[in-house]
């Protein structure tokens, strides 16, 4: 299943698959095959890009977002947190991301993280969200974590989410090229935080 996940950027992710579904595509490329499912954590123009999601949307993509989401994409279906809906052999619940000290990231804003519950794998992505008490109930196979601080978690903040997880893999996001002022010092810093109480992997973009 780790195999099957590809970091596109920043918080931009697809998971090759059945269904085949992209996590808030921001600068991606045209792709031949649609997307079956698309997630939308929350509309700031670096996950609720239309652009992004016009390129890979056809009459038979599902899009998934919070409601301030749904006013932006036509078609969009809607989850409130810890609601859960089918798709194909996917089952995708809504969970809270949210961070208390950052106006752009509260709780009324309505952010949302999501676990993907495919082939057997729970894979948790946090969305923008800082370290809440929602992630005690949540224990993950997979969790991708954004690091980069900005209403987030930064990367010791995230290592310790990390262990209380205690997940198999972990995958930072929110740093790079198209993440501002953190960079794969952040990210090896967050590894070495990790330790051993999961696999970081420090993927490579792809475009």
């Amino acid at each position: 299943m780790i195999d099957q996940i590809q970091w596109l950027g920043h918080g931009s992710f697809v998971i090759q698959g059945t269904p085949l579904i992209y996590i808030n595509p921001w600068r991606i490329t045209r792709t031949d095959r649609p997307a079956d499912v698309i997630l939308v954590s929350h509309d700031h123009y670096d996950h609720c890009s239309l652009a992004d999601i016009d390129k890979l949307r056809d009459k038979h993509t599902r899009i998934i977002g919070n409601e301030r989401v749904a006013k932006e994409i036509s078609g969009c279906e809607v989850l409130l947190p810890w609601q859960s809906i089918s798709l194909d052999r996917a089952c995708v619940k809504a969970v809270p991301a949210y961070s208390p000290d950052d106006p752009r990231h509260s709780l009324k804003e309505g952010g949302l993280g999501f676990v993907i519950s495919l082939n057997y794998y729970d894979i948790y992505y946090a969305g923008d969200t800082a370290v809440i008490p929602e992630m005690a109930s949540i224990h993950p196979d997979i969790a991708i974590l954004p690091i980069d601080g900005k209403g987030t978690m930064t990367p010791e903040q995230a290592a310790r989410v990390t262990v209380q997880l205690h997940p198999r893999w972990v995958i930072p996001c929110n740093w790079g090229v198209n993440s501002s002022g953190t960079n794969r010092v952040d990210a090896q810093m967050f590894q070495r935080e990790v330790g051993k109480a999961a696999e970081v992997l420090l993927l490579t973009p792809e475009r």
